[in-house]
């Protein structure tokens, strides 16, 4: 199954907030975690997924900082705020309903 990147555009800052729910996480691992959770049907672009940080961030949805490293390239570190955790939630209400409607919408007639 191929996901269009159309009908998961408008849902990124959705499902960054919702990986954030369960741990903070840098930008790498969430895509990584896009990407195994849908076996590979999609996967953001790095300027989509670090734009979608940035909008976040200045919206306060979520914080960032720098991780510790002692290995390796430091990473920067996303958490979600609890206003993030309320928008995550209202809009996941929002999908429940445009998902119902259009269900709704392009169901075949029984005739």
């Amino acid at each position: 199954m191929s996901i269009t990147s159309d009908l998961l555009r408008g849902h990124t800052d959705t499902i960054i907030l919702r990986r954030l729910l369960s741990k903070d996480s840098y930008g790498y691992e969430i895509n990584k975690y896009i990407s195994e959770k849908t076996a590979g049907a999609y996967e953001l672009k790095e300027a989509t997924l670090y734009s979608a940080f940035r909008r976040l961030e200045e919206g306060g949805l979520i914080s960032s900082y720098w991780g510790d490293e002692t290995t390796g390239a430091r990473r920067r570190y996303y958490s979600i705020t609890r206003q993030g955790q309320s928008v995550y939630q209202q809009n996941k209400l929002d999908w429940e309903e445009a998902k119902q409607l259009i269900d709704e919408l392009i169901r075949e007639d029984d005739q």
